[in-house]
């Protein structure tokens, strides 16, 4: 009898776990019935089999990309407001950010810039001299004000997660180096293109001495919006060349591993990568390209794909303009990031930025005034719900780990879409978003050889996994 129990305890423990392994698995955000990023019930199975029309079906067999993850720009002034937290509230928003265990996000990239961006309480390089001055050999080259908030907040993310990719961007050389000895503007001066790109060798190197690997450099961000402070003008055929002549050659000297990306700007112009990649000398060191979406179509990647398969995208930063508008923020990025970008051959996804107060600050004088954080930080407060950036990244950053690769996945209208497997369990993710803002729409999904009935209603984004 005894034996009879257990065998029919057994049978019943088999079928749990059969009938588990064909649930979906299910999470949402739906701003009007205030869901945010939150798990739902698994989803069944469709016993009769029955295909609808507007079913979206999962492909393993058409394999696209690699993925190298999706993330956030940690800026100065974001490393300022999590550095200023008490140590609890602190270590408990980065276990929040970047720890994918239970309801934390996962976060798997970051950018950082190379001395200040923007988005910093002051303008900055690690090597500011007097006027008149000059330092061609980095004697004087110091991480200086990165050593206050920002390497700290670096470590104790990677405590968290030591895998975590790192990007960095410069808004600027150091203006000695620049033809109008300016913070904004001007350009790069060609007698100062070595000294540039030792400039690059030894923030990799200082970087690396703080247990801090970074993983690529873009090499001038927005080269063609000399109006930010701070900034560069750097036309293509000025990129290549400096990469050809200095930046190649010292990294390879060095033997710097750090990828080389170019461009780092909006998507109306991939000709400027399409450029760099026609000069041999210069391509010959280059990764790929990394793009913006303020202009221009996000299907121009596919373009810079097509024409150079053997180079790499990545698209690299989105603003969401205060005060922000989750539905309708949640529908354009994800439709045109999550999905957009991942389906015309993007690597990364990363939003603009992690965190700013309610003022907005920091941020340099000229520097974006309407720049909304994932977070918002005021003191020792972080405000719920999070900001649209926090759940449009979400999405994707759980659940499609690094090395996940995009698959295959049909186009249903008003219901853009894209799928992944990941490396590790296999598993496929399914990411949707109804773009209808006033409309629920009932669909389904096919994975393997089986079909599931769900719905999001207008506005709404569900991540599935099978």
């Amino acid at each position: 009898m005894k034996r009879q129990i257990l065998s029919t305890l057994q049978l019943i423990l088999i079928i749990s776990i059969f009938s588990n392994t064909e649930q979906l698995e299910f999470w949402l955000t739906d701003p009007d019935a205030k869901v945010f990023f939150q798990q739902q019930p698994s989803i069944l199975p469709n016993t009769n089999y029955k295909a609808a029309d507007n079913i979206i079906t999962i492909n393993a067999n058409e394999k696209y990309q690699t993925i190298d993850g999706f993330g956030y720009t940690l800026t100065g002034g974001s490393a300022l407001h999590l550095h200023n937290l008490d140590n609890t509230l602190r270590a408990q928003i980065l276990q929040e950010l970047f720890n994918t265990d239970k309801n934390n996000i996962g976060v798997s990239y970051l950018r950082i810039s190379i001395g200040a961006s923007d988005l910093d309480e002051k303008v900055f390089s690690y090597n500011d001299l007097s006027p008149g001055e000059t330092d061609v050999n980095m004697t004087r080259f110091d991480l200086g004000y990165d050593r206050l908030y920002l390497i700290p907040i670096l470590k104790e993310i990677l405590a968290i997660n030591p895998n975590i990719k790192l990007m960095g961007s410069p808004w600027s050389p150091p203006i000695w180096m620049k033809s109008n000895k300016n913070s904004i503007g001007g350009t790069l001066l060609a007698e100062y293109y070595d000294a540039y790109a030792l400039y690059l060798v030894r923030y990799i190197e200082e970087m690396k001495k703080e247990g801090i690997t970074i993983d690529a450099i873009t090499i001038q961000n927005e080269p063609l919006h000399p109006g930010n402070n701070p900034s560069l003008l750097m036309i293509a055929t000025v990129q290549a060349q400096f990469i050809k002549q200095s930046l190649g050659p010292i990294f390879r000297k060095h033997s710097i591993n750090t990828k080389i990306i170019v461009y780092d700007h909006n998507a109306d112009h991939p000709d400027y990568p399409v450029t760099i990649f026609k000069d041999h000398d210069a391509k010959q060191y280059v990764d790929g390209s990394a793009f913006h979406l303020y202009a221009g179509s996000i299907d121009a990647l596919s373009t810079v794909h097509e024409q150079f398969p053997d180079k790499n995208l990545y698209f690299t930063e989105q603003w969401v303009g205060a005060p922000g508008n989750l539905k309708g923020d949640l529908v354009w990025h994800v439709k045109n990031l999550i999905v957009g970008a991942t389906r015309n051959w993007a690597r990364t996804v990363l939003e603009w930025n992690v965190a700013a107060n309610s003022k907005l600050e920091p941020h340099t004088p000229g520097g974006c005034t309407q720049c909304l954080g994932a977070l918002t930080i005021d003191g020792n407060q972080i405000l719920s719900p999070r900001n649209p950036a926090y759940y449009i990244i979400a999405h994707a950053a759980k659940f499609v780990r690094p090395n996940s690769i995009r698959i295959g996945s049909n186009i249903v209208s008003g219901l853009p879409n894209v799928a992944f497997q990941r490396d590790n369990d296999m598993k496929k993710v399914l990411i949707v978003v109804n773009e209808n803002h006033s409309g629920k729409q009932t669909f389904q999904i096919q994975c393997d050889d089986k079909i599931y009935n769900t719905s999001l209603n207008g506005g709404s984004v569900g991540t599935y996994i099978c």
